[in-house]
């Protein structure tokens, strides 16, 4: 289990292109193109490069999400004021959301890619962002604020509420983005498209009830994480009233072969020299690790309040489903770090979870702080997916059969988890 802990550290996103129900805003007609220009040579992030890559607009094309980029810049050069520019932006990001969503849930056929394949709204999202960063406006704009603004969107965190009768429970779930794309530029994350097929799904869960399921789906990158996306994300699902959840579980791409619950987040930073997607460090190592910028009170370690016991029982099938009780700890008293499988010893210093010391270990350990701060009865906690294999081994092949099936099966596992871990206990 060491073993397997420190490889999720290391290693582990027009009627026949638009959906009919789900199309790019009516924003690109009539621009002013005089006063509005962009500019091919704006300084693009490393994440943003990978898109000189053909086979990321193979990607987009084949899921029928090109026209959201194509048409993107004129929209943007439709804009007159600074005050038209969020709401444009949010509208293109919550478009781009509900297209990719209807299609991972079969209501949008379009392409020749698998319906469920998360990598299709990666790309096109990133080809957007692009977009944003070479437009130039004949007026002042805080660009960094519009890319949040339409990240967010397009992620799930606006317009997403839970739409549940009386007595339906909600479950609201996160996944990420595709990660490791320099080593392989074709990889997908099942958390990502598990998060695609699940959103707005009711489900029965495993005591006859019936749930509804909410998703978002975050980047692999440190510098949202330092601006509160996670915060933003579960905080509205976490404050009460009618939008709360009764159930959040984050969900990352983590081991081989195995479904992981994990029973300990940890606070610390330590994944270096592993990067995040746009090749930036954490800072932290096993020796020296760090706590986010940002990050609010917490213990060092956070045991999940998930019935994890419910699924480790009752699903085992196509993948094992185990507790993780591994964590990596500097002891009271000590300077070095010390691997324990059962658990955090009184008064140590995290260095590693459950799920290592990398962000899907963070999103866990921030979900379930800003949980015990707003909703502690509320169960929390975190699943680690089997790491997604079958890439034909020709590189310019985007998808194989042994791909889409492992895909597939991860993903109604995740959902038989849910069904159990998310079920009301008595």
């Amino acid at each position: 289990m060491m073993l397997l802990r420190r490889t999720a550290s290391l290693a582990v996103l027009l009627a026949t292109v638009l959906p009919p129900a789900v199309t790019a805003p009516a924003h690109a007609a009539a621009a002013d193109t005089a006063s509005c220009r962009t500019t091919p040579s704006a300084p693009l992030d490393a994440e943003q490069a990978r898109l000189s890559d053909v086979r990321t607009t193979a990607l987009v094309e084949r899921a029928g999400f090109g026209d959201f980029v194509r048409r993107f810049p004129a929209a943007l050069c439709s804009v007159r004021t600074p005050a038209e520019a969020g709401p444009l932006l949010d509208s293109w990001g919550e478009a781009l959301w509900q297209a990719a969503v209807r299609r991972a849930q079969g209501q949008r056929p379009g392409g020749d890619l698998p319906a469920g394949d998360d990598r299709p709204l990666y790309w096109a999202r990133l080809a957007m962002t692009a977009a944003l960063a070479r437009w130039e406006p004949g007026f002042p704009v805080d660009r960094p604020a519009l890319r949040t603004r339409f990240e967010d969107a397009s992620r799930g965190l606006a317009d997403n509420a839970f739409q549940t009768p009386a007595g339906v429970r909600r479950v609201f779930i996160s996944g990420f983005d595709p990660f490791g794309l320099d080593a392989e530029l074709r990889r997908a994350n099942p958390s990502g498209s598990a998060a695609l097929r699940l959103n707005g799904r009711r489900i029965t869960l495993a005591d006859g009830s019936r749930a509804e399921i909410r998703a978002v789906v975050l980047p692999v990158r440190y510098a949202d994480f330092d601006a509160g996306i996670v915060e933003r994300a579960f905080a509205p699902r976490l404050a009460g009233g009618p939008g709360a959840a009764d159930v959040i579980t984050t969900i990352s791409q983590g081991y081989p072969g195995i479904f992981t619950l994990e029973a300990w987040a940890g606070r610390a930073r330590s994944a270096d020299p592993y990067p995040d997607n746009t090749g930036s460090l954490s800072g932290g190592t096993r020796e020296h690790p760090v706590t986010a910028p940002g990050l609010g009170p917490g213990a060092e370690f956070i045991r999940t309040t998930l019935p994890t016991e419910a699924a480790t029982g009752s699903v085992q099938s196509p993948y094992p489903v185990l507790l993780n009780t591994a964590v990596t700890e500097i002891p009271a008293g000590a300077t070095g770090p010390v691997d324990r499988e059962d658990g955090p010893t009184p008064g140590s210093r995290a260095v590693e979870g459950g799920g290592g010391g990398y962000l899907s270990n963070e999103v866990a350990y921030r979900s379930n702080r800003l949980r015990g701060e707003l909703a502690p009865r509320l169960p929390g906690g975190h699943l680690h997916t089997p790491v997604l294999t079958g890439l034909p081994a020709d590189p310019g092949l985007l998808t194989g059969p042994e791909f889409e099936r492992n895909e597939t099966a991860i993903t109604a596992e995740v959902r038989a988890v849910l069904e159990h871990t998310a079920a009301a206990r008595p």
